[in-house]
């Protein structure tokens, strides 16, 4: 859990050649950014710890890229955010970026559920936070646009 007012990022896994100080300076950006100055906790971890995750708490049997847990403190933590990064790995390699970019797509998708964005029913405007923080942070193109595409 983040102290005082710094996010936390931890590595259970990571490729060789990771930005691992790269990815921990976007994470501050989302802090201070987009969440408000809320800390966030965000784990990079593989498939099995996702698939466990989406099995115990959304009752699907499947790995998936990311899962955003908010938390019930208002005050506190903002919420934490799993990402796969084997689902990041394969994404990237599949629309043509790197893995590090994969990560932030990933990390600003579950970001924004965190501050209490859903796509499934706000008539587009998490699409359209996060196509505008994506231009902001040069991202390509987002998990959104993807299902649409």
């Amino acid at each position: 859990m983040p102290d005082g007012d710094q996010s936390l990022l931890v590595f259970r896994l990571s490729p060789a050649g990771l930005a691992r100080k790269d990815l921990r300076e976007f994470a501050g950006l989302l802090k201070d950014r987009v969440s408000g100055g809320r800390p966030f906790c965000c784990m990079i971890t593989d498939d099995r710890e996702l698939l466990r995750l989406n099995r115990e708490f959304l009752g699907k049997d499947y790995p998936t890229d990311v899962l955003s847990f908010p938390s019930v403190e208002p005050d506190g933590i903002l919420g934490e955010i799993a990402i796969s990064i084997e689902r990041a790995a394969a994404q990237a390699s599949e629309f043509g970026h790197s893995v590090f970019d994969e990560l932030r797509i990933l990390m600003l998708h579950g970001l924004l559920h965190l501050t209490g964005m859903d796509h499934e029913g706000d008539r587009g405007a998490m699409a359209r936070a996060e196509r505008r923080w994506r231009k902001e942070f040069s991202l390509p193109n987002g998990l959104i646009e993807r299902a649409r595409l």
